[in-house]
């Protein structure tokens, strides 16, 4: 497979090219052959382009606010020239409740502000050859945990009151906690005790009290996602997975990625979370 050809364009009167530039060097970074169109291109002028260098994926980049009348003009432009088969991506200044109406005309995705180079290179490149893709999205929401000073003193709320059946209570050694699952649909809710001073679980209930405290991703490859993780600079807890409950394969992200949410990554072996 050759060079992935990528045009990057900035539809409209946006005057500022600063961002558009850089996202064009850092494609080429990552081995991809950039046509920059420059500023105020038409979307007929686009897609004109897009035709005549032969590319693969065209990227869209808006600071002007008018992405919900241009991007639909380029993907209108595409099917008129019978180009519907060129990907189209977009980013920049773009409020996310616009997002859903940009995808429902054609956009394959859009890059927020503050996207990662690194995220939108890998993306490209699975559009392109989808065989190369390692990670895949999470399959669901495996559990929520919830911390707890005593399972015993809070566990009939969840029985009796919702009506929830308990299903095991274990012991996690590596977190220092005692763990009761309580399965719901096909997730559970997940209630830690900690056993020790020294327990991650502890130390949270001491200084936020009992309540949430994670919530966990049912996840395939778990180790070539914490690499990927690794690879785009988002900050881990855990570098490597670790022994969790359930027979799984566990590792947290560190909540600052996540604007103080604490997810966890999640990988159970075939058959053990049943």
């Amino acid at each position: 497979m050759g060079k992935i050809r990528v045009l990057i364009a900035k539809p409209g009167l946006d005057g500022h090219d600063r961002g558009a530039l850089v996202i064009a060097q850092a494609l080429r970074d990552h081995g991809m052959e950039v046509i920059y169109t420059g500023l105020r291109q038409s979307p007929v002028q686009i897609v004109q382009a897009a035709i005549q260098e032969d590319v693969d994926v065209i990227g869209l980049s808006s600071l002007s606010g008018a992405h919900k009348t241009l991007f639909p003009k380029v993907m209108e432009a595409l099917r008129e020239s019978n180009a519907s088969d060129i990907p189209v991506v977009g980013g920049g200044v773009i409020p996310a409740e616009d997002i859903p109406y940009l995808l429902e005309q054609g956009v394959n995705k859009i890059f927020t502000s503050g996207s990662s180079t690194e995220v939108l290179a890998d993306y490209i490149q699975q559009l392109i050859d989808p065989e190369s893709a390692v990670i895949t999205p999470p399959k669901k929401i495996a559990h929520i945990g919830i911390a707890v000073n005593k399972i015993d003193d809070v566990l009939s709320f969840y029985t009796e009151m919702l009506g929830l059946e308990l299903e095991s209570v274990e012991t996690v050694e590596s977190e220092g906690v005692k763990v009761a699952f309580l399965k719901i649909g096909e997730s559970r809710i997940e209630l830690l005790e900690p056993l020790k001073e020294s327990s991650p679980i502890k130390q949270f209930l001491t200084k936020k009290g009992e309540g949430v405290h994670h919530i966990a991703l049912e996840v395939d490859n778990i180790d070539e996602r914490l690499n990927s993780f690794k690879s785009k600079g988002l900050p881990l807890i855990n570098n490597e997975a670790k022994q969790g409950a359930h027979d799984s394969q566990i590792a947290f992200i560190h909540p600052k990625a996540a604007n103080g949410v604490l997810f966890e990554m999640c990988q159970h072996l075939e058959g053990s979370e049943k």
